[in-house]
């Protein structure tokens, strides 16, 4: 039971974060630049791969699948844990799985984002983690 629960928070987590980081990248400006003229550049100029984007576009794309990968692996996971914890519990790979991505997200907060991430995937790896232990 404590395993479930802990898995559920970090899921939990994973979803919030991709939901909130979806909500800001098309209904906010929180993504944009401080220095307006910077935005303004993006906006105007491709990346060298391609003309057939903008780098603004690629900057609201790459949120924006960002955020659709994190709900989907809330998705995922949420009903495994919900409807099935007895096949998470019996697969090795099922549940080191979130230990895995939540590692590599805190990683990339730590030296990438900023502090509101790195605490909500902190505390999603801890719980995987417990979550793991407890189980074994």
């Amino acid at each position: 039971m404590l395993s479930q629960i802990l898995l559920i928070i970090g899921a939990a987590i994973f979803g919030l974060l991709g939901s909130v980081h979806l909500i800001y990248t098309f209904y906010s400006n929180k993504f944009n630049a401080f220095a307006p003229e910077v935005t303004e550049a993006m906006k105007g100029t491709s990346p060298v791969i391609t003309k057939e984007t903008t780098l603004w576009q690629a900057w609201v794309g790459f949120n924006a699948s960002h955020s659709v990968g994190l709900i989907t692996f809330a998705l995922i996971y949420l009903p495994l844990i919900c409807l099935h914890m007895s096949l998470l519990k019996s697969s090795l790979w099922l549940m080191c799985l979130p230990i895995l991505v939540s590692g590599a997200y805190l990683l990339l907060a730590k030296k990438y984002w900023f502090k509101v991430p790195f605490l909500g995937f902190l505390i999603a790896t801890f719980c995987f983690i417990s979550a793991y232990v407890v189980n074994i």
